[in-house]
């Protein structure tokens, strides 16, 4: 039985910055994929990770990637990069979300289920992160999930196994007992290994009905 279900954030209840990146990089005459190559590149070492996990400040974040595209081959303006990233990330709050997601996270909540949002983010200079404090966004958020785990303030980042036992441990319940959904394969494959339902989210229509097919539950995603 299903007591709670985790939500990455960017790529399923707000857009995925993929788009955001590929449209700098159209805009900017650098190779579809560039920015994305060079954060897998880099590894659990490098910037992106380490930004991703509170180890980098902004402006430290900038100069280290900055190096790592031009070894890539290629200049990146890193302060325009981040800036087309959480301009798509819901900073206007519901009105930048997937509706049909914010509607089966209400569903969800309505019907006694837990829910929590699993999101590797980053901090900025005063160490608030896009996603707390008291934006709207952070108002959104504090109003859909009982547990909210970012990778910049716990120090960890997915796939690594010990965020989703955090995660878990905060919800109150077994990875067994809990569907979590993301974007991305990687992330999908370390949860199901401990344990965890997943979904890969391509399309939020057919995730939330997946979705319904597992709980039990009618979420909208006809609506």
């Amino acid at each position: 039985m299903y007591r709670a279900v985790i939500f990455d954030l960017g790529g399923v209840v707000f857009p995925s910055p993929f788009a955001a990146w590929r449209a700098h990089e159209a805009a900017h005459g650098l190779p579809h994929g560039f920015i994305s190559r060079v954060i897998v590149d880099g590894g659990e070492h490098g910037a992106w990770s380490r930004f991703e996990r509170g180890e980098l400040d902004p402006a430290a974040f900038g100069e280290a990637f900055a190096v790592e595209c031009a070894a890539a081959g290629h200049t990146v303006d890193v302060g325009a990069v981040m800036a087309a990233m959480t301009s798509g990330a819901g900073a206007d709050g519901e009105s930048g979300t997937h509706a049909v997601v914010v509607t089966a996270i209400r569903s969800l909540r309505a019907a006694g289920l837990r829910t929590a949002a699993l999101t590797n983010n980053f901090a900025n200079a005063d160490g608030g992160t896009h996603v707390s404090g008291e934006s709207d966004l952070a108002r959104l958020l504090a109003d859909l999930f009982d547990v909210i785990v970012e990778s910049a303030i716990v120090g960890l980042r997915k796939p690594d196994p010990r965020i989703y036992e955090l995660v878990c441990e905060r919800l109150e319940i077994a990875p067994t007992e809990a569907v979590f959904l993301d974007d991305l394969g990687t992330n999908l494959k370390s949860a199901r290994a401990l344990g965890l339902t997943t979904i890969k989210v391509d399309d939020p229509h057919a995730a939330v009905a997946e979705l319904a097919g597992i709980v039990g539950l009618d979420l909208g995603a006809s609506a």
